[in-house]
């Protein structure tokens, strides 16, 4: 077998085994521990809802397994939040000082030359006044940030202290 590591955003509360297994409506099973102590999860965007007070599907895992897995959003490390962000979300460290400061991966862009005819996600002019007309785009992934000042820069570059800061977060 392969080895994988998996990153996503869930939503969790403590809860033992016995309370989950009623609130799916069943009964305990006789051979499992009502007070072993786990979480509720609620995968965020993933599987058909299996319970009517989620929109996503919900399952338990216990304590030491979920917490083997999982670290609380609010502070995360460099290494998760580059995860989250290729996964499409927005990134901010907590520390930063600026308000609505975040950071996002803009995954690889390939555009049709400035001046083929009818096309829509073509190259602007803007940027055929450098490539050439006739020139394709074909753009890397990068990462970019929304700025304090409402300034969209691409080509975002980590600090040092970015990247063994553990106050990431993901913005909602």
């Amino acid at each position: 077998m392969e080895n994988y590591l998996g990153v996503k955003q869930i939503k969790a509360c403590p809860m033992n085994r016995l309370d989950y297994n009623i609130y799916q409506g069943w009964d305990l099973p006789k051979d499992e521990n009502g007070t072993d102590e786990g979480y509720l999860i609620e995968y965020i965007d993933e599987g058909r809802a299996n319970h009517c007070a989620h929109e996503n599907y919900i399952t338990w895992r216990p304590k030491e397994i979920f917490e083997n897995a999982y670290r609380k959003i609010t502070g995360i490390t460099f290494g998760l939040a580059i995860e989250a962000a290729k996964q499409g979300k927005k990134i901010a460290r907590s520390g930063w000082n600026g308000k609505n400061m975040f950071v996002v991966y803009m995954k690889p862009l390939r555009l049709s030359a400035f001046n083929d005819q009818g096309v829509v996600d073509k190259v602007i002019e803007r940027i055929a006044k450098w490539i050439g007309k006739d020139t394709p785009l074909n753009c890397q992934p990068y990462f970019a940030i929304y700025n304090a000042q409402k300034e969209w820069i691409p080509g975002w570059f980590a600090t040092q202290s970015d990247m063994l800061a553990e106050d990431w977060m993901i913005i909602e």
